[in-house]
């Protein structure tokens, strides 16, 4: 029996077609996993000071990539913090700049208008998917996330409804996901559902490019939790002393009666989470050509349940959500990608909006010249070419309104900027202090002046969002 010769310059082709494509994805394209904690504070977690709970998969992420140590978040609350990230906009230019519910379920949305980032790798042959908390606009309204470039979606379309752990449907896509049976029990911890849906997205076979958006509803309020052996634990870890709801008070209090317990159970359900993302990639072999960013929307929360003095969430930093203070703003923000990426602390700053512009580098296209983000790239690659902002800028449409700047190392700070004629402003060196106790507005009126131009400047008045301040709601 006589064997068929194969040329050897046959078998080489064959060869080298089989590993080409893969090369040329691997540095052309890499699937993208935005992991968004909700309300996750600076401090929450155990590599950035974390002293009461464990975070051991978080930690370990932050040792295999870059764990940033000044980024920040779009603003100081979910909403616009979120649109912020989804448009590449700073939120004296987002359309969305505020809490605003609108009927029958949703936020007050995106409009048409709109070209989020989500958009633009759908352009570039992505797979898009989003898990979690939507929060910019109801299903069918010009803000649903099937209407912004994601091709599926599952959990709440409505922020508001998130706060309960146990709703009655979520959304999977269009379709109305019956969850009643949590009306006479809690049967289903929706925290566990969304995430089930997120790991078999990633876990499937993808020909394509994917982005997987995790907007995870932990550690958010209301603090509750299934009592299992991390909840007991902490239970008796802390020796905490139940909650006692007085009469009548029940309306104000939907969170567990060991709420310092099940905060750290939330806390490390979503560690748990982080750590099957991470095995996931690992046992796909996509790692080399996946970056994971871990980070959180805004600062701690005190509602229902939450108590950040207990556990130090702000960390050394003063104020937490809805405050422009650092610990409203400032979030754990953690990059790897195996092989691309090296393992460090970064002093680099950075904000959501900087997102846009990285990933769009990172896919392929050209950077647009049309948002307020600058890409990370370079510092993400390691290279020296890291573009540098001018200032830095936030506002916050509750309480009187807020406005917040960042200027090299100096942080200004105006309240009531909505109810108070030419209100004064608070200006701090955070090299100095960074826990921005020291106001020293008055020693530096030239850096005020600055600071107050650009609070000026950046503050543009949006069609799109036509409310007065008094119509923002929580």
């Amino acid at each position: 029996m006589k064997l068929m010769r194969i040329p050897f310059c046959l078998i080489a082709l064959l060869a080298i077609s089989n590993i080409l494509p893969a090369q040329k994805n691997v540095s052309q394209k890499p699937n993208i996993i935005f992991i968004l904690a909700d309300d996750l504070g600076y401090g929450d977690v155990g590599c950035y000071g974390q002293q009461k709970i464990a975070t051991p998969n978080i930690d370990r992420l932050a040792k295999q990539g870059i764990r940033f140590t000044q980024f920040y978040a779009g603003t100081a609350v979910c909403s616009p913090s979120r649109a912020s990230l989804m448009t590449g906009l700073h939120t004296g230019h987002t359309a969305v700049r505020g809490n605003k519910r609108t009927p029958p379920e949703g936020q007050y949305p995106l409009p048409a208008s709109t070209k989020t980032f989500v958009s633009e790798l759908k352009e570039q042959g992505y797979t898009t998917a989003a898990f979690g908390k939507w929060g910019l606009g109801g299903v069918n309204s010009t803000g649903d996330p099937l209407n912004q470039g994601f091709d599926k979606f599952y959990g709440y379309i409505d922020q508001t409804l998130a706060h309960n752990y146990y709703p009655d449907h979520l959304w999977d896509n269009h379709t109305r996901v019956d969850l009643s049976g949590n009306l006479k029990s809690d049967s289903v911890y929706s925290a566990d559902l969304i995430h089930e849906h997120a790991m078999e997205f990633i876990q499937a076979k993808h020909h394509q490019p994917f982005f997987a958006y995790l907007t995870y509803t932990l550690p958010h309020a209301d603090v509750i939790v299934p009592h299992d052996e991390v909840y007991n634990y902490y239970v008796k870890k802390f020796n905490e002393k139940p909650v006692k709801i007085k009469s009548g008070d029940k309306e104000q209090h939907h969170f567990d009666p060991y709420p310092h317990a099940a905060f750290a159970a939330m806390v490390v359900k979503l560690d748990k989470q982080v750590g099957d993302v991470m095995k996931a990639v690992q046992k796909q072999g996509i790692s080399k050509n996946t970056l994971i960013i871990f980070t959180s929307d805004n600062g701690p929360h005190r509602e229902n349940g939450g108590d950040p003095d207990f556990f130090n969430s702000n960390g050394i930093f003063r104020g937490i959500k809805r405050d422009l203070y650092e610990g409203g703003i400032r979030e754990p923000t953690i990059a790897v990608w195996d092989g691309k990426i090296k393992p460090r602390v970064s002093t680099q700053v950075g904000a959501f909006w900087d997102f846009y512009p990285t990933f769009q580098q990172l896919a392929g296209s050209a950077t647009s010249k049309q948002v307020d983000g600058l890409s990370i790239v370079p510092t993400l690659l390691g290279k020296p070419n890291q573009q540098q902002h001018k200032y830095y800028y936030w506002e916050f449409q509750e309480q009187g309104g807020k406005q917040g700047v960042l200027l090299g190392n100096w942080k200004g700070i105006k309240l009531n900027v909505t109810t108070t004629p030419n209100p004064s402003m608070e200006l701090y060196n955070l090299q100095t202090d960074p826990e921005e106790k020291q106001n020293v507005a008055a020693k530096h009126p030239d850096i005020v002046k600055q600071i107050d131009a650009i609070m000026r400047e950046a503050h543009v008045y949006n069609k799109d969002w036509p409310l007065l301040y008094s119509e923002v709601t929580k």
